[in-house]
């Protein structure tokens, strides 16, 4: 539902951004207005929305047909949108390392596949090449490649 009313947004900015602006236009005042600026984001919106109607498509339907092809598709979908933000942004946001923290620690996994997934990743480069703690057995050393190798943590 989502996925459908950011695509919908998304269109009608893109295609009728005068309506658009005349209904939200009292958000703010001048060519820099948040209404304004929200029109320059129309396309964004379209992606963002297509992308959600189809991972909700491929997992409704995958589950509803049980339909192992569907299921897995929307997997590898959600593994190939996730794991450059796992890479990218772990450690450097705090949002997003407090969320993945959490995940890993309730689910006694590390990363999505498991400790190859922080390969080359922001915050093994910041860490001087340690990965996160919960891919260890242990918290009180530093969790290097080959501890986390032999851990057994996925």
């Amino acid at each position: 539902l989502a996925g459908g009313t950011l695509l919908g947004v998304g269109i009608w900015v893109s295609v009728d951004s005068n309506s658009f602006l005349k209904i939200f236009g009292t958000l703010g005042s001048g060519t820099d207005s948040i209404a304004s600026q929200f029109v320059n984001v129309g396309y964004f919106l379209i992606a963002i929305g297509a992308l959600l109607v189809i991972l909700g498509f491929l997992g409704c339907c995958g589950a509803q047909k049980e339909s192992k092809c569907l299921l897995i598709m929307a997997e590898s979908f959600l593994t190939s949108v996730l794991t450059p933000v796992l890479k990218n942004e772990y450690g450097s946001n705090q949002a997003v390392t407090s969320s993945w923290n959490n995940t890993m620690n309730d689910l006694k996994c590390c990363g999505l596949t498991n400790y190859t997934d922080f390969n080359n990743s922001y915050y093994v480069k910041q860490n001087n090449g340690n990965y996160p703690p919960l891919c260890c057995n242990s918290t009180t050393t530093p969790c290097t490649q080959s501890a986390a190798a032999i851990s057994g943590i996925n």
